[in-house]
């Protein structure tokens, strides 16, 4: 089977002209996978969508935001969207937008969202399904009960006197150096396991109060823990770097800050919003709220914004914990860390622009830094091949792996999942949850959910075709596809 990005899905054959309209806003197909608005009224830069047409039969609302995102003081190239886009707070869900730091461009909390750092991360077994499948019973009966979830509080953790500064200041190395992981893990984690430049005393009492009581826990809504087969691998060389290989059990594990990013988020647009005035800037929808990112709003954001994301890298790397202590009491298996990478921060990197370095603030809103081969930030055993992109699918579908390639556009971005196209409240008006369970265990997928709600709301049907979106990401020269893993088993929230 060919990977999912080197078919000729949606027309890739035809001459790339065509114009796909939405009320107030004109997109023209530039080529296969790549649309462009161009820039009209306040906009600075033109909107540039990587999709493919049938991705973008329900976009209108959300394209209207690549618009508004590209009216943003400071903002370069263009207002990028990935082939998941869906709508969201100010930015669109796929969004990607870079500002000039050095010019004034600005920093903008909808360009990261509510959920800081949201990411993904990889486990792989050092087994197979074949190995797993007397076990599996044992091993999701065990993760059912040591994988904290819901929208309240309750954690694997709670951090004794100043563990919750050391969380937000040292993320993931923090939580190994106390015994909950290994060396090797922060390797494989984007930024070494902790972002740098965080600073506490930007988080407020309130954000701190709602994340001390979640560390190590995965929250509600999309969020996920799935035990997984590697059912295809398309690249060879690059899958065995990653450490991947056919039939191999995974565990991929989806979710973010929790409470204190919300309010992080919460705290920040408030902030932003009362200062835009005192720097002469207006924007199309005030949860695009921003300011310069050198002025001390931007700063305190960042520094914020910086302390969350160190936040969801612990999260992450506690559940991982605990999830390898189930799978080695229940199967005698052993889980090493394929990779963890957010899909919504903003980060200062430098990039060529018309033809000159410069600095960057790079907001990246459901949307995956994908850093080519030979980048510098990437581990030095990974480095030749492009960095590993984790993008989780639905229940009932599959999830993919990826990996960065020379020359992507979009300051190295590409998507983060598939992409909603029903709310949650749709979603549940379509199924039960009792239902939706007794499907995916025909299909021979195990699921131990938290609330039957919770789970109706995830439904295969409310996400677009992750297969699709991958494909679009791959054509429009994004990445490259590396391997296709699929359900087992998941806990949900």
């Amino acid at each position: 089977m060919a990977a999912p990005g080197r078919g000729t899905a949606d027309g890739g054959g035809r001459e790339p002209r065509e114009a796909v309209m939405a009320p107030g806003t004109d997109l023209v197909e530039e080529r296969p996978y790549r649309f462009r608005i161009a820039p009209h009224g306040p906009m600075r830069v033109p909107g540039v969508v990587f999709a493919s047409r049938g991705l973008l039969a329900d976009a209108e609302k959300s394209l209207e935001q690549v618009a508004n995102v590209a009216t943003l003081p400071g903002i370069v190239g263009a207002s990028y969207a990935m082939p998941d886009i869906h709508w969201g707070y100010g930015f669109p869900i796929g969004g990607v937008a870079a500002t000039d730091v050095g010019t004034g461009g600005v920093v903008s909390p909808g360009g990261v969202g509510f959920d800081i750092s949201c990411g993904v991360r990889l486990l792989a077994a050092d087994a197979d399904r074949r190995a797993l499948r007397p076990a599996l019973p044992a091993v999701m009966d065990g993760l059912d009960r040591a994988i904290p979830r819901g929208a309240g509080p309750g954690g694997v953790w709670r951090p004794p006197g100043d563990g919750l500064e050391r969380i937000l200041r040292g993320g993931s190395r923090y939580a190994v150096a106390e015994g909950y992981g290994e060396e090797r893990d922060l390797a494989r984690c984007e930024d070494g396991g902790a972002v740098a430049d965080a600073d506490v005393t930007r988080v407020s009492e309130r954000a701190r109060e709602r994340g001390l009581g979640q560390v190590g826990s995965l929250g509600s809504a999309n969020h996920f823990l799935e035990v997984q087969e590697v059912a295809e691998v398309y690249d060879e060389r690059i899958a065995a770097a990653f450490g991947l290989v056919p039939g191999q059990v995974c565990v991929m594990i989806h979710c973010g800050s929790r409470g204190l990013g919300h309010q992080i988020c919460t705290d920040h647009v408030r902030a932003m919003d009362r200062a835009m005035a005192r720097y002469g800037i207006a924007v199309p929808d005030r949860q695009l709220a921003c300011t310069p990112v050198g002025s001390p709003e931007g700063r305190a954001y960042l520094g914020a914004m910086a302390a969350a994301a160190n936040y969801a890298r612990a999260n992450r790397q506690l559940l991982s914990h605990a999830a390898r202590r189930v799978f080695r009491r229940a199967a005698g298996m052993r889980l090493s860390l394929v990779y963890d990478v957010s899909h919504n921060l903003a980060k200062i990197e430098t990039h060529g622009v018309a033809g000159e370095c410069r600095r960057l603030c790079v907001h990246r809103k459901g949307a995956t830094r994908a850093f080519p081969p030979g980048h510098p930030e990437l581990p030095p055993d990974l480095r030749e091949h492009g960095q590993p992109v984790l993008i989780p699918g639905t229940m009932g579908t599959a999830s993919y792996v990826l990996a960065g390639v020379p020359g992507g556009d979009a300051f190295h971005s590409t998507c983060h999942g598939a992409g909603r196209v029903l709310s949650r409240h749709q979603a549940a008006r379509t199924v039960t949850g009792q239902e939706l369970r007794a499907r995916l265990e025909a299909h021979g997928i195990a699921v131990r959910p938290r609330s039957w709600r919770g789970l109706a709301e995830e439904t295969p049907e409310a996400y677009k075709d992750v297969g699709e979106v991958v494909a679009a990401s791959e054509g429009a020269g994004l990445c490259r596809t590396v391997a296709r893993l699929v359900p087992l088993g998941v806990v949900k929230g």
